[in-house]
Parts: structure tokens; C-alpha cells; sequence
């Protein structure tokens, strides 16, 4: 079980971020009731015309299909946010959904494509604040995330001896591979906070560390985190709270650690509605209601707007 320190929970914000969403819904027109956006609605019946057969049932339209909603996400979302769609579609009907998951390169690459999504949750802050920004739209904190560890079956660690046994020359270490998954970046910045405990940790940890995970990829249904454990490569894993506890019900005997407060690294994911259409913004709110945020959380993400218990 992830132990997890919490912070008080800023309230103020958490009343005030969906107005931001709900700015981004567009009115209905003069006099005209807004869409239900129900994909299966049939059209009025045709009238007959003098040239139908007398008594003949009259010809009807075929119902319009809308258009799929565009959603792209961060990678380590997947599982969360596919929960958290299904349970938004079963509340209300609603257009399809098409999720693609990706970072921020290839949303700008769409978006100049002029095929950009219609909601955008990104890895971090930054990325979804940047490409709002440039629409003059706000982008919301959606959850948080931290660095733990996963340590295999029968290793003895715990919080307060962390570091010590990083650093011993007899435990395999595995990483997620910098640069290409934010995992690895987030393993880099916990061995520069390393450093700042203990001088010379930093190159210790560089050094020995496995960019293992993800690469050979993992057989399939097996989580590229519980790969190094699974196969005997890694007495430990560094990998996001929220992957680390999935990847522990895969391999026996396998638990999660929480990080020591002096070597706590805690990543952020962002959200930002990219389009005018009504469902993004419905979706996005959803996400950030307590139902949203109680999905997020039973995955292992800090969800900021969840009510107290």
C-alpha cells in the first residue's frame, strides 16, 4: 500500500477552475434550444410530395453521425482516463471519443495540421499551458503524480533507509529512459536531490542505474514497469506512484515504497479544452468533478479537487 503525504487542499481554486471550462461553451443560438448531442436522433419525417405514392410511409433521412471527440493524452493516463470516459459516457449519451495518446510535439504537429485535438491532458504543466495560451484559452491542474519505488519480494528497504540502499553497490537499479518517458526524467531529478543529501550520489546513482524498463518491450498484458522484477534484471524500480502500483500486482511478492521527503519528486499533469465544442468542455469537467477525481485517485494519482473524505 502507497503511503502519501497530503497537503491542504486549496479550495478556493478547486471552486473556482471549472468557471474557466465553462467559459468555453458556446451559447445556443437566439431562440433556439441547445444541442443534446444524442448521435443517434432521427430527423423530422419528410413530407410527401405529390409525386409519392398515396399511403406510402414517408421517406426519412439518415440520422447525422457527429464527429468524434479528439483526445489526447499523456501516456501514464491511459488506464484512469479510460475508466473515467466510460463512466462520463454512461451518465450521458454523447459523440464518440477518440483518444490518442502522445505529448505535446505531436499535438503541435496536429494542431498546425490543422487536426488538433479537442481536449489536451498533458505530462506537466507547461505543455498544455502553452498550446492554451496560444488560443487564449486556460489550461487546470487535473492531478499530480510522484516518484516511488517498486521493490521486488524478499528485499528488506524501507523509507528511512532508501537512499543507502540505492547507492549499495549489490542493488540493481532500474529506470524508465530519460528523455523519451517522463519517468526517467523524474529519476534523473531525484538523483540530483540524491547529491544534495549525500555528495557524490548523484554520479553513483547515473552510473549504475538500468535504463531497462521499456526496453526490450515487455510480453504482452505485462507492464513495461514490472518487466525488470518479473525477469530478474532489477532488485528495484523507479517509476510514477500511480504505475508502480499496477506494475506491483503483476509480479509476486512485489510492494511500493513512497520516496523520503528529501528526495520526494512530484510531477504535475495538465488540462486544456482546445476546440469550442460543447462535449470537450462537458468531459473536462467531468474529469475535474469528485466522480473524476475519485477515479484518478483509486488509480494513484493525487486528485487536488477530490473532496476531503
Amino acid at each position: 500500500m502507497i503511503r502519501r503525504r497530503t497537503s491542504p487542499r486549496p479550495r478556493l481554486r478547486a471552486a473556482l477552475l471549472p468557471l474557466f471550462l465553462l467559459a468555453a461553451l458556446p451559447p445556443p443560438a437566439h431562440g433556439q434550444a441547445p444541442d443534446r448531442e444524442t448521435p443517434n436522433r432521427e430527423t423530422p419525417d419528410r413530407e410527401t410530395t405529390g409525386g409519392e405514392a398515396r399511403g406510402a410511409p414517408p421517406a426519412v433521412a439518415a440520422s447525422p453521425v457527429a464527429a468524434p471527440l479528439r483526445v489526447v493524452a499523456a501516456a501514464p493516463l491511459r488506464t484512469a482516463l479510460t475508466e473515467a470516459i466510460e463512466a462520463f459516457r454512461q451518465g450521458a449519451p454523447t459523440a464518440p471519443i477518440g483518444v490518442a495518446f502522445g505529448g505535446a510535439p505531436a499535438v503541435a504537429a496536429r494542431i498546425a495540421a490543422g487536426d488538433g485535438p479537442d481536449l489536451f491532458l498533458s505530462a506537466g504543466m507547461a505543455p498544455a499551458a502553452a498550446l492554451a495560451e496560444a488560443q487564449g484559452r486556460p489550461a487546470v491542474l487535473l492531478a499530480r503524480d510522484r516518484l516511488c519505488v517498486l521493490v521486488r519480494q524478499g528485499l528488506l528497504v524501507e523509507e528511512d533507509g532508501l537512499l543507502d540502499r540505492l547507492l549499495n553497490r549489490g542493488t540493481r537499479l532500474a529506470i524508465a529512459p530519460p528523455g523519451s518517458d517522463p519517468a526517467g526524467d523524474d529519476a534523473l531529478a531525484l538523483f540530483a536531490r540524491a547529491e544534495a543529501v549525500r555528495t557524490g550520489a548523484r554520479v553513483m546513482l547515473e552510473e549504475k542505474a538500468l535504463r531497462l524498463v521499456g526496453s526490450p518491450p515487455p510480453p504482452p498484458g505485462q507492464l513495461p514497469e514490472a518487466a525488470p522484477l518479473a525477469t530478474d534484471r532489477a532488485d528495484l524500480v523507479l517509476a510514477r506512484c500511480s504505475a508502480a502500483a499496477a506494475a506491483a500486482r503483476q509480479v509476486a511478492g512485489a510492494r511500493v515504497l513512497p520516496l523520503p521527503a528529501e528526495l520526494a519528486v512530484v510531477s504535475a499533469y495538465g488540462m486544456a479544452v482546445l476546440s469550442d465544442r460543447p462535449e470537450a468542455s462537458r468531459l473536462a469537467l467531468f474529469l475535474l468533478s469528485p466522480e473524476g477525481q475519485a477515479i484518478l485517485a483509486l488509480r494513484g494519482f493525487e486528485a487536488p479537487l477530490r473532496p476531503e473524505p
